[in-house]
């Protein structure tokens, strides 16, 4: 009897043990099939060599920036399979909120990357890592006046309508523009974060507007697009474009001329942060309610540069 209570309460140690271990980490980000979201998976796994003893992770996101219902449900089975603690990247403002609550309810941390969530939810997370996408906005904004000057007219390229980073990065742009020229603004074109769908958008607007001087494309894909359509009609280095996010692509339009600046964000530094401010979190340590995670104006003349390779990918 002894021997058999023994046994019992080395099982219940050792199972107890085993739930500690399990503890999990989810990072749900916009969509897996960007190579955005990928560096920012790299910087979750860097963090968890450094803060995983005890601790797993999952990666996981949707088809495309635009299953937004999906993400939702994402949050919701981690919330309902009990995670220690969640990082995510809402694609919607609005959506991800009641998901967001629930694991608030649950007494799980949430960190909030890349995009805000809408007002008055703040109360149900405990930490947002972003680039400040208004300041970005500017930047990309004012690198394109510096090489198109301020008459004439220019188009938007955008991706999500409504997303939080959509919201400032677009909205810091276009304000930046009318408050510092007279250039007029065609669009913003939304192209759902799909690359081909950038492309057939911007052959149109090219296509329609013979006399523009220049192009912004908000994101990745987007940019994308936006670049191989340019290439394709024959107007690299007549328009001036400005790109946004940093993969090969974008390095190698940035490098032959397509483009004239990409504005980088620190991909990588928001999943390690991320990882790591959830990681405090779960221990009950205070973290910051928002950290910059920051952005670089990267061209033919820096892209070879430690400050562009830092957060080129």
């Amino acid at each position: 009897m002894k021997k058999l209570a023994t046994a019992l309460l080395t099982s219940v140690i050792m199972l107890s043990a085993a739930s500690v271990q399990a503890a999990e980490i989810a990072v749900i980000v916009k969509t897996v099939n960007s190579t955005f979201w990928q560096n920012v998976q790299k910087g979750a796994d860097a963090a968890m060599k450094e803060v995983g003893s005890g601790n797993t992770m999952t990666f996981q996101g949707p088809a495309s920036e635009s299953a937004i219902a999906d993400q939702v449900n994402m949050v919701e089975n981690a919330v309902n399979r009990g995670v220690a603690g969640i990082v995510l990247a809402p694609s919607d403002p609005d959506a991800l909120v009641p998901a967001v609550k629930k694991a608030w309810e649950a007494r799980i941390p949430v960190v909030i990357v890349d995009s805000m969530l809408a007002k008055g939810a703040e109360q149900y997370y405990q930490s947002f890592l972003a680039t400040d996408n208004r300041k970005a906005g500017e930047l990309a904004a004012q690198a394109l006046i510096d090489k198109v000057g301020k008459d004439g007219k220019i188009a938007v390229m955008s991706y999500v309508a409504g997303a939080g980073s959509e919201i400032g990065r677009v909205g810091g742009f276009t304000d930046y523009i009318k408050a510092n020229s007279k250039l007029q603004i065609v669009g913003p074109y939304y192209s759902q974060s799909q690359m081909a769908t950038a492309l057939n958008q911007t052959t149109d607007v090219l296509a329609a507007n013979a006399d523009l001087k220049g192009m912004f494309g908000a994101n990745e894909p987007t940019a994308i697009g936006m670049g191989r359509a340019i290439k394709q009609a024959g107007k690299a280095g007549k328009v001036v474009a400005v790109g946004f996010d940093g993969n090969q692509d974008l390095q190698e339009f940035v490098k032959d001329g397509t483009l004239s600046a990409i504005a980088v964000q620190g991909s990588f530094q928001m999943g390690e942060l991320g990882v790591k401010t959830v990681s405090k979190l779960m221990k009950k340590e205070k973290v910051e309610k928002f950290v910059d995670t920051g952005v670089v104006v990267v061209t033919k003349d820096n892209i070879d540069k430690p400050e562009a390779k830092n957060v080129l990918y």
